[in-house]
């Protein structure tokens, strides 16, 4: 009944048992995952990932961290892998992050601008990142981006306050394991306060292993741990959060 709206099984730290663990999460619960590019050569990754196993399916963007080097030429490449294959349901994941790269800011806006200008002209969701630039990724989104293209805040960090601006503007708020960590209380409260309707679960993996197996590698399996953490801050049950995060996904993403 899962679907992890984010995760990054092309990484290097599944090379061992990459397919293995693909193989075993249908059993484990997770039907559908969606793996995001972050950069050129991670994008055709995901798109050879999600064209080799049904179940998932790719995002082809760069992340903020990769925009140093990244040219128009990039974007056309990225227009293409999104054009000739069907299993590519996103552009993503793309934002700002100021905690790494803030003397890039600029480059980061730029090509931030130009990466949801394309998702509008491909008429895709937009998957955001957004570390420590809360302010510029909201203004950039409510400036930039057409009003019939959707958007996912990926693994939330922001308070309710701004959730509350998103989803007024039709955005999805995706939670991540770090929502099972015993003292991050604002996304708890997010959790609580944004309508079940407006919510998505996500890993991340290989990053941000939900408790009990902070510190380790995350999979896909893992993002039980989210949904039940979501149940127990809602009052409502396990299933229903997988239920309403799995068809919230499949609505955003256009999969039948």
């Amino acid at each position: 009944m899962l679907f992890d709206s984010h995760a990054h099984l092309n990484d290097e730290r599944f090379d061992e048992d990459r397919e293995e663990l693909i193989s075993s999460l249908n059993e484990k619960g997770v039907d559908l995952v969606v793996n995001p590019g972050a950069c050129m050569k991670t994008s055709a990754e995901s798109v050879e990932l999600a064209n080799k196993y049904d179940f998932i399916y790719a995002a082809v963007g760069v992340h903020p961290h990769d925009v140093k080097d990244l040219t128009e030429d990039d974007i056309q490449e990225l227009k293409r892998m999104a054009i000739e294959n069907e299993k590519v349901v996103a552009i993503g994941e793309i934002g700002l992050d100021y905690y790494y790269d803030a003397e890039y800011k600029e480059l980061q806006k730029k090509w931030f601008k130009r990466q949801i200008e394309l998702a509008n002209e491909l008429k895709l969701p937009i998957i955001i990142h957004d570390r420590d630039a809360h302010g510029d990724t909201f203004e950039i989104i409510k400036s930039t981006k057409s009003p019939e293209i959707g958007c996912v805040l990926h693994c939330y960090s922001g308070n309710v306050e701004l959730a509350r601006e998103y989803v007024k503007m039709g955005c999805y708020i995706s939670i991540s394991g770090t929502v099972t960590f015993k003292n991050n209380k604002k996304t708890k409260e997010v959790v609580r306060e944004i309508p079940l309707d407006r919510l998505l679960i996500e890993t991340d993996s290989p990053y941000m292993a939900p408790t009990p197996h902070r510190g380790k590698r995350n999979d896909p399996s893992l993002v039980q741990f989210v949904a039940d953490t979501i149940a127990v801050e809602k009052g409502i049950s396990y299933e229903k959060v997988c239920e309403a995060t799995k068809e919230n996904a499949k609505k955003f993403f256009g999969i039948k």
